[in-house]
């Protein structure tokens, strides 16, 4: 089947799930089209992941990096098996660990608190749920289906159930659910219907009800486990996250804008949503389309080339389009800490190789000194107290949308040696929020379009 066929496709039983999930979510607002989410870093004081005290900047960096390697593992088998495979919400506590933000929020008839890590290139939203058949041990009560009078089961005719090859599948009629992330995590359970509730302040609540979830009996391998968090929240364009489901009231839109890394600890993050997402200057905004990338719900862009210094390099215009075969592609990721420049050879070209060759001539010529880090970035090299002439990159998208990366968002910094802040893309090219620092990203899905601006973040 064609890559056209194949996304028109999965494009129509994405529209009949929303069609479904639209008539059955109910809501209880007065202004139902905006939202906003308040976050903080896993290692500020406010986080249930706070670290800082006994982690290094490096030890840190070590840790994102090698779960973002996790992950890319993850997406690299999801990209290869195809399909088979007067209230607005105000302020809702969340947090981040590397590649999530962690959602508070009150879930079923009891309101029971939950912690979820958001994950912006996942679909289906689970927490752990009693009865248990092997739950990880985790600092807050788990969730008990049993004593909740608005939790049911999603009945094994729903069209989330029935596609062939899905994570879903139909056993003693019940929707059970299987994921496994290449990374090791493994969680399965019953695909099930609840109430959701998000907190807006000590006495209010914006409720939605009826949300498709995965009510998780079974998980190994779970890296946050020992923590207040119980599962993931899931953000990507699959018809099952809570992006699709609460698209009626969203129309679609997101935003955030990520206050830089050495900030993060006084700042807070804002995840906003639909008509809470704040007005951008037109002068300051850039524009490019995502690209459809068929059973690939990722925010796919199309990267155009890069420039090294503000000279524009001559990549073949299809180094970074996505692939027949699923592999290739650029697309936008904050989960992922650090970018990655996709290292498969297209076309006999090798745009990591092409880069890293860069960078190594241009420090070199400077007389500094490679050198090596713990986190095992590739490119580091010593720093010289008088040395500050710092390499940028810009990555050209499409509809001539120049995306600025400069050198403090470049590289990483420690008291004797800097590396450059890139890693190996294994089947694709991703913008990371390293990244994305500073940087307001603003993500039209029901427009299919990507706005970006330079901002201050802590002012957010």
């Amino acid at each position: 089947m064609s890559l056209s066929l194949r996304f028109l496709s999965a494009k129509l039983f994405l529209c009949l799930c929303l069609t479904l999930f639209q008539h059955h979510v109910t809501f209880s607002a007065s202004n139902p089209t905006g939202l906003t989410l308040r976050a903080v870093l896993d290692d500020s004081p406010n986080s249930p992941l706070y670290l800082i005290e006994n982690m290094t900047i490096a030890e840190r960096i070590e840790r994102f990096i090698q779960v973002t390697n996790a992950k890319d593992n993850y997406l690299n088998l999801n990209a290869r098996v195809g399909p088979d495979n007067s209230n607005s919400l105000s302020r809702v506590v969340m947090a981040r660990d590397g590649l999530f933000y962690s959602v508070w929020l009150l879930i079923g008839s009891q309101g029971q608190e939950v912690k979820l890590l958001m994950d912006t290139g996942g679909g289906l939203t689970w927490t752990q749920c009693q009865p248990c058949l092997n739950c990880f041990p985790q600092n807050l009560p788990i969730y008990d289906s049993r004593a909740s009078t608005t939790y049911s089961t999603l009945s094994c005719d729903h069209p989330l159930c029935q596609v062939e090859g899905s994570l879903y599948t139909c056993v003693d009629d019940l929707c059970i659910f299987v994921h496994n992330y290449h990374g090791g995590l493994y969680t399965t359970g019953v695909a099930s219907l609840e109430t959701f509730y998000f907190p807006m302040d000590p006495s209010t609540a914006l409720t939605f009800n009826n949300l498709v979830f995965g009510c998780s009996r079974d998980s190994r391998n779970v890296v946050f486990q020992d923590t207040e968090l119980s599962g993931i929240f899931g953000m990507n364009m699959m018809p099952d996250s809570l992006m699709s489901q609460l698209s009626s009231f969203t129309n679609f839109r997101f935003s955030y804008c990520l206050v830089p890394f050495p900030d993060l600890i006084p700042h807070t993050l804002v995840l906003s949503f639909g008509d809470d997402i704040p007005l951008l200057p037109p002068e300051r905004v850039k524009t490019t389309m995502f690209v459809h990338a068929p059973y690939l719900y990722n925010y796919y862009v199309n990267l155009v080339t890069i420039s090294f210094l503000n000279d524009r390099l001559g990549f073949p215009p299809s180094q970074f389009q996505l692939r027949e075969d699923g592999l290739g592609g650029c697309f936008v990721d904050s989960g992922y800490l650090l970018t990655a420049i996709e290292d498969n050879y297209v076309g006999g070209v090798n745009a990591y190789d092409v880069l890293m060759d860069l960078f190594t001539a241009y420090y070199e010529s400077n007389n500094l000194r490679r050198t090596t880090d713990p986190s095992g970035l590739d490119m580091c090299f010593e720093r010289p107290n008088d040395f500050n002439n710092f390499a940028n990159l810009t990555f050209h998208f499409d509809g001539e949308a120049d995306y600025f990366v400069p050198p403090q968002h470049l590289h990483i910094f420690q008291q004797d040696h800097f590396c450059v802040a890139i890693t190996r893309g294994r089947y694709a090219t991703v913008l990371g929020a390293w990244q994305q620092q500073n940087k307001r990203m603003l993500y039209d899905v029901g427009l299919g379009r990507l706005h970006f601006a330079d901002e201050n973040c802590a002012n957010d």
